[in-house]
């Protein structure tokens, strides 16, 4: 079943105009929900991210935040996703293609779907591996929009050079990943790069830096350069369906003797805490 506005209409009838902003432009804003037990997870920040993209792009919302959620919740009844995601995309509406913002009046397109994903245990266990690249992405990466060429470019770059994920730089310094925040351990403490208009301002991220402070993890939210991130103690990545994911190799090196780190898995052990009725946990089986 596929939400668009109000309605709730089975996959095969699903239907946006071809005028659609979000189609011409990359025109509109989206937010993907990780699913826990049939429930949203950590669902107030993602709307207040919502709300705060909308205001930034001066799109207004299709309806009051407490009805988004209330047809996002019978979404999910309707399909029965207990584990997976739910992407949900905001569009300024259809209209004739011309970059200027449509009448006042154009209702904006609402659309929304569920996916069933497991959790990634195994690659949360192993780690990953990733590759720098220069960052070439709009200067405005705190607003999650529909425009993710940049990201998309990055992401290929790393299946073709063979690795998970890319991170990014500006002029050396780190930013994220293709789709994820990145951060390293450096010195017992967590540093990752300060949100400001240059990342996103992941959900998980929040999370976990609330975390790592409940656990009496020092964090320093600072710009660092692309040598801090090679002599890092231990380095990961952040996001919705990623989780806590560690990063053992960067650009073909190891980080550190190329395990998951203590720190990290500190983290992963108190996220999994948060999600009830995990069934399979990083740590069984995988040496800590």
């Amino acid at each position: 079943m596929i939400l668009i506005d109000d309605r709730f209409v089975p996959e095969t009838e699903a239907r946006i105009s071809y005028l659609d902003r979000g189609y011409c432009f990359g025109d509109g804003i989206y937010e993907v929900f990780r699913v826990y037990n049939g429930r949203l997870f950590e669902k107030e920040a993602h709307y207040e991210r919502l709300v705060r993209s909308a205001r930034e792009v001066k799109l207004p919302l299709p309806c009051p935040i407490g009805e988004l959620d209330a047809r996002l919740s019978k979404l999910l009844a309707l399909t029965g996703v207990q584990e997976g995601t739910v992407y949900m995309q905001i569009s300024r509406g259809a209209a004739p293609r011309a970059h200027a913002f449509p009448p006042v009046g154009t209702p904006p397109v609402l659309l929304a779907y569920c996916t069933e994903l497991k959790r990634p245990v195994e690659t949360m266990r192993r780690g990953v591996s990733v590759i720098t690249r220069p960052d070439i992405r709009w200067l405005r990466c705190d607003i999650k929009s529909l425009n993710l060429l940049g990201s998309v470019l990055a992401k290929q770059e790393a299946v073709e050079a063979g690795a998970d994920d890319v991170i990014l730089h500006r002029d050396g310094i780190v930013t994220e990943c293709s789709a994820a925040n990145a951060m390293i351990v450096q010195g017992g403490a967590i540093v990752t790069h300060p949100a400001d208009h240059l990342i996103l301002h992941g959900v998980t991220r929040a999370v976990v830096l609330r975390l790592a402070r409940e656990l009496g993890i020092p964090v320093r939210e600072e710009r660092f350069p692309l040598e801090t991130l090679m002599a890092a103690d231990e380095a990961f990545l952040t996001g919705t369906t990623f989780e806590i994911t560690p990063i053992v190799r960067i650009d073909g090196r190891p980080v550190a003797d190329g395990n998951p780190g203590p720190i990290t898995r500190r983290l992963q052990d108190a996220f999994e805490a948060l999600i009830p009725q995990v069934e399979t946990r990083i740590g069984e089986g995988a040496p800590r």
